[in-house]
């Protein structure tokens, strides 16, 4: 898994060669830590097709802020630069999945 910054945001994310899942989280947020062990999972299952990255949204407010990020966690899919889908929540990793099928 990626770790993102404000300097290395548009680089790896928006510029990357393959779908791109960004995890908007922040240090109080239990929740984000709920997802953070399946977002590990998937990233490991699925690094040969999807690239895994975490943002805190605490360090790095701007880059939320482009993306209208409100609550926490929220899941953006990148793919050529652009948002493909938004999932807000902590979800199990079925159904995580099964919103991503489509793009991985």
């Amino acid at each position: 898994m990626i770790t993102l910054t404000t300097e290395n945001f548009d680089e790896l994310v928006l510029r990357g060669d393959r779908p791109v899942l960004v995890d908007f989280w922040t240090d109080w947020c239990p929740p984000c830590k709920m997802i953070a062990p399946i977002l590990e999972e998937i990233a490991a299952e699925y690094g040969d097709r999807l690239t895994v990255a975490k943002l805190n949204a605490d360090e790095h407010p701007e880059i939320a802020q482009r993306y209208h990020v409100m609550g926490f966690p929220t899941l953006n899919l990148y793919r050529d630069g652009e948002v493909v889908t938004q999932i807000r929540g902590a979800k199990p990793k079925r159904l995580l999945l099964a919103d991503l099928a489509e793009f991985i």
